[in-house]
C-alpha cells in the first residue's frame, strides 16, 4: 500500500499530498470506493456541499472507520462552503450540514468554493441548491448577492475559534483576492485550491502563494479528462497525448497521467485527481518511487497555455444563462 507524503501547513497541520477528488463521482458507487481508496492508501478526501455525495461519503467513511481500515486521526477530509451560504449567517449551518452528511464532529479544512455570493436558499427548499435559483422558472438564472468576502472570512474564522474546523482556505480566488484576504485575515487561508495542470501551469500564483505561506492544492490536475463528459472539452485537448509527456513516460516506465501528476507534486502541490475506475486508484497514488529531470520538469512546464476548463466567465453564461466572469 503506498501513502502520500504530507505539505506542511502554516498551522501545523499535515495535508497528504494525493487525495481523491469526489466532483462528479455518482453517489450510488461513492460509499465503496471511499472504502477502496483507504485501502489503496489514500487518506484525504476532497468534499464538497454542491457534489451531492456528502452523505454517501460519509457512509463510506463510517464503514471504513468502523471495520478498522484507519483511524479518523489518520484522515484529512475537506469540504466546501458553497455560494449560497456566503452571508455570514449561513455559513455555521452550511458547514454543519456539511458535518452531519460526512458522519464528522470537524473538518480538517473548509474552503469558500468559489469567489461568488449568490442568493440563499433554504436548506429545507433544496439541498445542494445548485446555480439556479430557481431551476424551475420559466428562464432559471443565477441570483447575485451582495456579500463581501470579508463577512464570509470572518464566519469562517469562527467555525475555527467554535472547533468545527481546524482549517480554512479558499477555491478559486486569484492574486488580487489573496492580497485583500490577507491584509484583513485574522486567521490567514491555510490553503489555495485552483484549476492546476500543465495546460494551466499558474506559475505566478503559486510564487505568490509560497511567499505567503499558503499551500495550494491543484484540482483537475489532468486538465480535459474531467471535462471531455460534460461538453466542456474535447480528446484533443488532452495534455497527456503531448509528445513530452508520453516521451517522459517511456523513460521512466510510467503513464502519462502519472508523468502529469508527478509534474504537479514535484512543483511543492497537493493533488485531488478523480477516478471513476477503482483500478486508476493505486496508479494516481503511485507517484513518489521516482522524479522527473529539471529538464522534463522545464518541458512539461512549458505546455502552459493560459487554458482553463473551469471558467465560471463561460459555463456561467453557457449552462446557467448569466454572465459572471471572476478571473478577468
Amino acid at each position: 500500500m503506498t501513502t502520500a507524503p504530507d505539505l506542511l501547513l502554516r498551522t501545523g497541520d499535515k495535508l497528504p499530498a494525493v487525495g481523491l477528488g469526489l466532483w462528479k463521482l455518482p453517489p450510488p458507487v461513492v460509499a465503496e470506493r471511499i472504502q477502496q481508496a483507504i485501502s489503496a492508501g489514500y487518506r484525504h478526501f476532497d468534499c464538497a456541499c454542491d457534489y451531492g455525495n456528502e452523505a454517501e461519503v460519509g457512509d463510506g467513511l463510517r464503514s471504513a472507520l468502523k471495520t478498522g481500515l484507519c483511524r479518523r486521526d489518520e484522515l484529512w477530509i475537506t469540504s466546501k462552503l458553497w455560494n449560497t451560504y456566503h452571508a455570514r449567517q449561513h455559513v455555521r449551518q452550511a458547514a454543519e450540514r456539511s458535518l452531519r452528511d460526512l458522519g464528522l464532529d470537524h473538518l480538517d479544512l473548509y474552503l469558500i468554493h468559489f469567489p461568488i455570493a449568490t442568493e440563499f436558499v433554504p436548506f429545507e427548499t433544496r439541498y445542494p441548491p445548485g446555480w439556479f435559483f430557481e431551476p424551475a422558472a420559466s428562464e432559471p438564472r443565477m441570483h447575485p448577492a451582495s456579500v463581501p468576502i470579508s463577512e464570509t472570512w470572518a464566519a469562517m474564522e469562527e467555525l475555527v475559534r467554535a472547533g468545527l474546523v481546524h482549517n480554512i482556505g479558499v477555491c478559486n480566488f486569484n492574486i488580487a483576492l489573496l492580497r485583500d484576504l490577507l491584509s484583513y485575515a485574522a486567521i490567514p487561508p491555510a490553503v489555495l485550491q485552483v484549476e492546476l495542470h500543465p495546460y494551466l501551469a499558474q506559475t505566478k500564483l503559486l510564487r505568490f502563494c509560497r511567499e505567503q505561506d499558503i499551500a495550494v492544492t491543484g484540482f483537475s490536475p489532468l486538465g480535459a479528462a474531467s471535462y471531455v463528459g460534460i461538453g466542456m472539452a474535447g480528446q484533443q485537448d488532452s495534455v497527456l497525448n503531448e509528445p513530452v509527456v508520453r516521451a517522459a513516460a517511456t523513460a521512466h516506465r510510467r503513464t502519462p497521467a502519472q508523468i502529469v501528476l508527478r509534474w504537479g507534486v514535484q512543483r511543492g502541490t497537493a493533488l485531488v485527481p478523480m477516478t471513476s475506475r477503482p483500478e486508476r486508484l493505486a496508479e494516481n497514488l503511485s507517484l513518489f518511487d521516482f522524479a522527473l529531470t529539471d529538464d522534463e520538469m522545464t518541458a512539461i512546464t512549458a505546455l502552459d497555455r493560459h487554458r482553463r476548463f473551469n471558467d465560471p466567465g463561460v459555463f456561467c453564461e453557457q449552462a446557467f444563462q448569466t454572465f459572471f466572469p471572476i478571473y478577468e
